[in-house]
This record gives structure tokens, sequence and C-alpha cells, in this order.
């Protein structure tokens, strides 16, 4: 008998009823009985059956085919490097707008300032509403925003008008949170890394692509144009994202298809998880308040949303800090701006290094999970591993570039350091965002948003003081004393990824909201379910929490924890032989 655990539903068992149990023994297809298994127990009392993941896996964005989910993530790698466009072109700007509307180079950097800390809250904001609502149309609705809100800043009268527009479009901006998200979509735990990879180098690659463009914007063109490229690009890829992005999101699907089995009488009685229930049922005024505050929850509540969030935080914000030296420092080689813009493209190749290296590193992390299914550590800080090796690449970049940037050293010493450095950023964003995709699946947009929340957050408030700090600290022309300083940062912030590695199965189980997950997972695998939605604590009317936690409860599952959905295969395909074998003697 062949099977395939990967999928709920396959192979065959025996089935024994309670008449004929001691004489009779039928047959019966594995599919066949766990679709009638599950229409029984999800049948509410007036014949409406609940559509659960395991009884249309075949339909969701886990069984498209590999072709499709590339094609989908090549989509979301240009929208999420549009997405960090736009955080850091602006910058080029910068000489235009003090010259034009009369303010000083110090507050026309307020636009790049207020855009990356209401992009930090944008990300938290519309996160949990792609869980709910679907991943297509959020990402729709941010992308249209994003491009709107480009053209006060481009047909700025004044001054005011740029800072509002580059405001509400940060607010605007959904980010990584959700395009992360979407992997959690499309893939199991075991297979999403080399997409996780690809997406994280879109992240901090959209942000070091400003500056290179950038630069010759600003030497050939005038400062508006630095906007108009955000809004053509951003145009582009929401264009791109419309037509070629299908909806991901699996409670979305699952409503989708209950419609579509209704309509063509394959089932007249079967119904999605959230699709009778009015909006006010789903959404009353309490819930909506705990829906946008999920990510800030996890943030503050989860252990691991806090730890590996500050960690890339802070790392974040530490490259953000440093990237504000190079004009300072390649200006005394005599760059002229668009070279300046050049002197990013080192940190492209550091990031395209960490990248390339991180291939190897996730079939060892496969093969270990493989041969050791029982371990907590294998399934989940191995994922991290790497980072122990990657991670000191940014103290050792930062000291390095600081004593190699003095004028009687070649510039060529500096920008090797800098690729260094951007190996470090690299490898620690793509180590925790894998890591807590891993840890909270279905609802890793919102614990993701906590992650881009810390990084655009801290990178936004030092927007300011940045330059200030290179320019006050040792000589104007400088900046190996700054560079010093974050190094030593930078000593703490290495030191954590160890603590993190050693102790990340400690603070699993004192994170409720990722052990409520997976608990959630390891009694619906054992029946042969999946999990794609935990039920919230909280509802404002009695009715519409009964309603929805008896179809949560019923539909919980996004990801099989794969070793004990195998276990549980394993056990029923043996009950099974056994029983065949009864049958046949």
């Amino acid at each position: 008998m062949e099977s395939n655990p990967g999928k709920p539903g396959n192979g065959r068992e025996v089935l024994q009823t309670s008449e004929t149990s001691s004489t009779t023994h039928d047959v019966v297809p594995m599919n066949e009985k766990s679709e009638n298994l599950h229409q029984l127990e999800n049948a509410s009392p007036d014949g409406r059956i609940i559509l659960t993941e395991d009884m249309c896996y075949d339909r969701l964005g886990y069984s498209f085919s590999e072709k499709r989910k590339w094609l989908i993530i090549g989509v979301i790698f240009l929208v999420q490097v549009s997405m960090n466009f736009n955080t850091s072109l602006y910058s080029n700007g910068l000489s235009g707008i003090s010259e034009e509307f009369g303010v000083s180079m110090q507050a026309a950097r307020c636009g790049a300032m207020i855009f990356l800390v209401l992009y930090a809250f944008g990300c938290e904001l519309w996160a949990p509403w792609s869980e709910e609502l679907g991943r297509k149309p959020i990402l729709q609705l941010s992308l249209l925003f994003v491009n709107i809100f480009q053209l006060p800043v481009a047909l700025a009268p004044n001054f005011a008008s740029i800072m509002v527009g580059r405001a509400l479009g940060g607010l605007s901006s959904a980010g990584g949170s959700v395009t992360l998200g979407m992997i959690a979509d499309l893939w199991e735990a075991d297979t999403q890394q080399y997409a996780v990879a690809a997406v994280v180098f879109s992240s901090v690659g959209g942000s070091v692509l400003g500056p290179v463009i950038g630069g010759f914007v600003e030497a050939f063109l005038p400062w508006r144009w630095n906007i108009w490229i955000q809004l053509i690009f951003g145009g582009f890829v929401q264009i791109m994202h419309f037509f070629l992005v299908p909806e991901t999101r699996t409670t979305v699907l699952m409503d989708r298809i209950a419609k579509k089995m209704r309509e063509s009488g394959e089932n007249p009685n079967i119904y999605g998880p959230t699709e009778n229930m009015t909006f006010r049922e789903r959404f009353p005024p309490r819930e909506i308040l705990s829906t946008w505050i999920r990510p800030f929850r996890m943030f503050l509540t989860e252990p691991i949303v806090l730890t590996l969030s500050l960690l890339s935080g802070f790392s974040d914000a530490l490259i953000f800090m440093f990237i504000q030296s190079l004009s300072l420092v390649y200006g005394q080689w005599g760059f002229n701006t668009w070279q300046l813009g050049l002197a990013f493209i080192p940190i492209v190749v550091g990031y395209f290094i960490a990248w390339i290296s991180w291939f190897p590193v996730i079939k060892r992390n496969v093969a270990e999970r493989a041969a050791n299914p029982d371990s907590e550590r294998a399934q989940y800080e191995s994922r991290l591993w790497w980072l122990l090796y990657t991670a000191p690449c940014l103290p050792i970049g930062l000291i390095g570039f600081a004593w190699t940037s003095l004028p009687q050293c070649h510039w060529i010493g500096s920008m090797i350091f800098a690729a260094i450095i951007g190996i470090a950023n690299y490898a620690i964003y793509m180590a925790t965002i894998d890591y807590m995709i891993c840890a909270y699946g279905p609802y890793s947009a919102s614990a993701t948003g906590g992650n881009g929340w810390s990084r655009d957050f801290l990178a936004g408030v030092l927007t300011i003081p940045a330059t200030p700090f290179f320019t006050n600290i040792g000589s104007t022309d400088h900046v190996e004393w700054a560079c010093t300083i974050l190094f030593f940062i930078s000593l703490v912030l290495v030191a954590a990824v160890y603590v993190i590695y050693w102790k990340g199965p400690a603070l699993r189980k004192r994170s409720p909201f990722a052990q409520q997950l997976n608990e959630a997972r390891h009694d619906l695998a054992i029946q042969g379910r999946r999990v794609s939605k935990v039920p919230e604590a909280s509802r404002a009317n009695s009715y519409a929490r009964s309603q929805q936690d008896l179809r949560l409860r019923q539909a919980l599952g996004s990801r099989p924890g794969s070793r004990i959905n195998s276990r549980a295969n394993s056990r029923a395909n043996s009950r099974a032989n056994s029983r065949r074998n009864s049958v046949n003697l």
C-alpha cells in the first residue's frame, strides 16, 4: 500500500461499523472516510457542513505548482523592492527640497524620518487584516494609497505638503509583514526557506537600490524626479500584482471553494469557515480593535517576537546609521554625487553573498529536520544555526570600516568591510524572519509585523541624529570613532544571537500564542486535521463568539506539524494493514 502523509486523505483504511463489528469489515477509501467523518463532525443543527482544509487541500495555495508559486514570489519580490525603494530614494532630493523651500537639510530629512516611523505602524496595522480579509485586496489597497500619496509630494507647493504626503504614504505601506505572510500560505514550514530568503533579499536590497539610482537622479535631474520615479515603479508593480498574483490566504480560499461546491451541486450544504457570518458578527467593535492591536500585543507579550524583533531592529538601525556615514567618508576621496550612489553597491554585493550562502544552509536544515523529527531544536533552532557564524560579520565589518575610512587608506578597503556588514544585515533579517514564520504559521504576518516595526521605527527615529552623530564625534571628515562606538553596540547584539539559539525552547514555552498554536496543531494533526486559525479570546457579543469559535475550531489549522502528521498517518496506515490482513484471513 502506498500513502502520502504530506497531504490529508491519502491511502485506504478499514472501517468497522457498530452493527457489524463482529462479523463484517468494509474497506472504504481513506479520503471518503475522512470526508464523511469531517462532514459529520462539522455539520450544524441545520445540516450545514463547514469546510476544513484537509477536505480541500489540493485546491489551496500549498498545492499550487512550483512554477505558479515562484511566479507569485517573483511579483512579490518586485512589490517589496518598491516599498523599500520608497524609503530611501527620497533622500537624494534633500538638497533640492532644502533649496526650493528654504528649509535646512536637517528639516528636509524629516520627510524621510516621518515616512519610516509611520511605515513601522503601517506594517502593524495592515498585517492582521490580510489574515482576516485576504492578502490580495489588502496589498492592492496599500499599493494604491502609497501611489496616490506620492502626488502631494511630487506636486508639492510647500514643504508642509511634502510632510503630509510622506506621512500618509508611510502609513499606507503594508510592508514585508504581508508579503512574508504569503509564504506561509504557499509552503509548508519545512519547504518555505527558499522563498523567505528571496523576499528578505528584496526587502534589504530595495533600501540600498534607492541611493544607487538616486545618485544619478540627484546629479542630472530636478529633485521631484525622485518622487516621480517612485510613483512610476509603484504603479508598475501594482498592475503586475493585480493581474498575476491570486489570493493565497487559506480561509478566504476555503470560503470561495465552498461557494463553488454549492453552485456546482457538488455539495449543496458546504460552507466556508467565515462565509456564513455578517460583517458585524465577524468583526464586532471590540474584535476590530483586537485585530488591529494583535501585532502590537504579540510584540509586547510574546518573548520570541519581542526578542527577535529587537535584535533585528537594532541591527537595522546600526546599519542605517552606518550608511549615513558613506557620503562623509567617500567625499574625502573626491567622489561626486553619482559616484557616492555607486558606493552603496558593495552592500548589495554583501546581500548577494549572504543570500547565495543560505542555499546550502537551507539544504542542511531540511536534512537535519528530517533526521530528527522529534527534536524541537532541529525543527526550530536549526533555522538560526548559520546566524551563529554570520552575525559576527556585523562588528567585524563596523570596526574594519571604521579604520579603513581614514584618508591615508585606499577606498577599496572600506568597501570590502561594507560588503561584510551587508552579509550580517541580511543574515540577521533572514534568520529571525524564518524562525518566526515557522513558529507562528498562519499568524506570521502579525508576528513579523513586530520585526518590521522595530526595523523601520528605529531607523526612522535615527534619521535626524545620524549625521550629527558622525560629524560631532571625532572630526567632520573622519568617522572612525563613531563607527567604533557602533562596533561596541553590535557586540551586545551578537551575544544576544547565541543566547536566543541556546534558550530558544525556553522562550517558546514562555510564548503563550506560540504554545496555543502548537497545541492546536498537535491535537488536530492527530485527528488528521489542519490548523489555519486560532480563535480570538475576546468577542463583543456571545453569539458571534459561539458561531465563529465553532467554525474556527472546526477549521483550525494552516500547516500540519509534519512529524506529528506523518506519525498519525503512519499509525493509521498500520492499523489499516492489520485490519486488512484480518479480513483476508
